[in-house]
């Protein structure tokens, strides 16, 4: 059974994540694909960062939505990394599957446009916690390929994901269980867990029939490929 990987913000457990030296590893180490986080910055930008806030990952402190570009290209994003536009990231990784997550809603609109612009809709997956963002990219661009994240495994998980017109679910590894993958599995929505970073993690996930994984580091790439 294949089994896809994606590197999570890059690989976050070796490089700072959601960095392009991040993306770029993720790549030379053989992932199947990548998955970011997009916010809008003050002046409409599409950013990859996860957190609302620069605190975390940056040497700055403050909400994103407060900076304009010119300045979060001012912000240490680790190692000397610099806060990546989308834009780059896809430029950085040519031709590598992205799943593009997205944490502020306002950026659904501005992902789509550009997604349409740039002809990226077999390259680029929409994904969010929010069902409303996946609904709004879907209206604007029906064949968009959406992924919804969830945070439980409720009745409802099948349900919404229709709604949404997603055939892959993302979910977190530990709150999965095998009748929710047979469930979806059932309504052909595939799987994926979030995060995957121990030969014990993979194990659980293998066992579970998931179609793939996030993971934080290369190490499960090359296991994997080593299954087969």
């Amino acid at each position: 059974m294949s089994f896809f990987t994606i590197g999570h913000r890059g690989v976050m457990g070796v490089e700072p994540e959601n960095t392009l030296r991040s993306f770029v590893r993720a790549h030379r180490e053989g992932l199947d694909g990548i998955e970011l986080d997009l916010h809008l910055s003050k002046d409409g930008a599409l950013v990859v960062m996860h957190d609302e806030t620069v605190d975390r990952t940056t040497d700055g402190k403050g909400p994103i939505k407060d900076f304009t570009l010119a300045e979060l290209r001012q912000l240490d994003a680790g190692q000397g990394e610099r806060v990546p536009l989308f834009e780059e990231v896809l430029e950085a990784v040519p031709e590598l599957p992205v799943q593009a997550e997205i944490k502020d809603v306002a950026a659904a609109r501005v992902l789509a446009g550009l997604l349409r612009e740039r002809a990226l809709l077999e390259r680029v997956s929409v994904l969010s916690f929010h069902d409303e963002a996946l609904w709004e990219v879907r209206e604007l661009l029906p064949e968009a390929r959406t992924v919804l994240v969830a945070g439980r495994t409720g009745p409802d998980l099948v349900s919404r994901a229709r709604t949404v017109g997603a055939r892959l679910v993302s979910l977190e590894l530990r709150k999965l269980s095998l009748d929710v993958v047979e469930r979806c599995h059932a309504a052909d929505v595939e799987v994926m867990a979030w995060t995957v970073n121990t030969p014990r993690d993979l194990a659980l996930a293998r066992a579970l029939g998931l179609d793939g994984a996030a993971t934080d580091v290369p190490d499960i790439k090359r296991a994997v490929a080593a299954d087969r």
